[in-house]
């Protein structure tokens, strides 16, 4: 059984931090490791000394101050009424391998997507994720493997995880979602604005059909300094993160070596030795920092759990059946033991949910290994 999640206290405490402070804040980390969430903004509230917080005096007025200016209990409010939710360390649903980016791990994460009657548990889906990053002013050949490889780890029941920006995150995202398979935006910003504008429908798709993710409250504007911060989510929550194209100086070589230092798989494509944009990426392969890789199928190779992407057989679910609740379980019903297996249509309808909701479920199944893709269709992993 769960541990229960953390009480309501700690989860406004965390909350209005989300809106204090700036993602990744080292020491506020360890404040929260020595006094807990709730005695550290109680002494914000106060005007504690800064003795007993261990941080600077002005910074503890400043945080005083701006305290005053908001109710973070509106904020969870209104998260609810966006049809997401806020979850943070110690939920049933927070993934865990965020713990490993240690006093700067999230505080909390606010997340957006599938409005079914239930979200989707991202430690279920982070299981078996993929981040693929790469230039924003990328080339054709760029956005043509991105899409693809997007693509190819959807249909091999993969989650594609991105950061929504131009060029390779879009064509990424675009990839998983044109094989209707599962992708997670992590944002720079509050998880209701869009940004870049110009990605405007992207994201709103993905706010229907995946899920966006977000450390930063409602509302707040994205800056450089948040991007940098943002990428060490996508390599933590990740098994394994694939750079396309990168420039020398590209941030997404950042996100690769965060990979790297987390002991997370990090892999390159490789392009034309005279592309600027893949000069970063070769340098990463030439110094043995990343793994070259061609498709989708040498990534699920490399970082497939413990050789279950080699082998003809999977191997059986890491859960038993009566663990699942009712609509997940309703879904893998539904599957055929047939080696075809059947079509999202079909189950939705033998589940009574909408397509929607069958999807999220068949994506949490495929997790715990119940069930995996098999071209447009859906089958039951074959037990050994």
């Amino acid at each position: 059984m769960a541990p229960p999640d953390p009480p309501e206290p700690e989860r406004i405490a965390r909350a209005a931090l989300t809106r204090l402070i700036e993602p990744g804040d080292a020491a506020i980390g360890r404040a929260v490791q020595r006094l807990g969430v709730v005695r550290l903004l109680q002494g914000f509230y106060e005007g504690a000394p800064a003795s007993r917080l261990g941080l600077g005096a002005d910074r503890i007025t400043a945080y005083q101050e701006r305290l005053r200016k908001f109710n973070p209990a509106t904020d969870l409010e209104r998260i609810t009424k966006l049809g997401g939710k806020f979850i943070i360390p110690g939920d049933s649903e927070w993934p865990s391998q965020l713990d490993d980016l240690g006093d700067s791990r999230p505080i909390g994460l606010w997340i957006r997507g599938l409005p079914t009657h239930r979200l989707p548990s991202l430690r279920l889906l982070a299981l078996r994720s993929v981040a693929v990053v790469g230039a924003r002013a990328c080339t054709a050949y760029g956005r043509h493997v991105a899409g693809q490889l997007g693509s190819e780890l959807a249909e091999r029941g993969w989650v594609v995880v991105s950061g929504a920006a131009y060029g390779v995150d879009t064509a990424a995202h675009l990839g998983a979602l044109a094989v209707n398979g599962m992708t997670i935006a992590v944002l720079a910003s509050g998880v209701d604005i869009c940004y870049p504008r110009g990605n405007e429908s992207l994201i709103e798709r993905i706010g229907r059909d995946g899920l966006l993710v977000s450390e930063l409250a409602l509302g707040m504007n994205p800056t450089r300094f948040r991007f940098v911060l943002r990428n060490r989510v996508i390599a933590a929550l990740t098994r394994g993160t694939v750079v396309v194209e990168a420039a020398p100086r590209s941030g997404a070589l950042s996100t690769a070596r965060r990979a790297r230092d987390l002991n997370r798989h990090t892999m390159g494509i490789p392009g034309p030795i005279t592309s600027e944009l893949s000069a970063g990426v070769h340098t990463l392969i030439r110094s043995g920092a990343a793994t070259m890789v061609t498709s989708g199928a040498e990534v699920g190779e490399l970082i497939g759990a413990i050789g279950a992407d080699l082998a003809p057989e999977r191997v059986g679910p890491i859960l038993p059946r009566d663990a699942l609740e009712p609509p997940v379980a309703r879904v893998l019903e539904a599957v055929p033991a047939s080696a075809d297996g059947a079509p999202v249509q079909r189950l939705a309808h033998y589940a009574a949910l909408s397509e929607a909701a069958t999807v999220q479920h068949l994506h949490e199944l495929s997790s715990l290994g119940f069930v995996e893709r098999h071209g447009a269709h859906w089958r039951l992993v074959r037990r050994k």
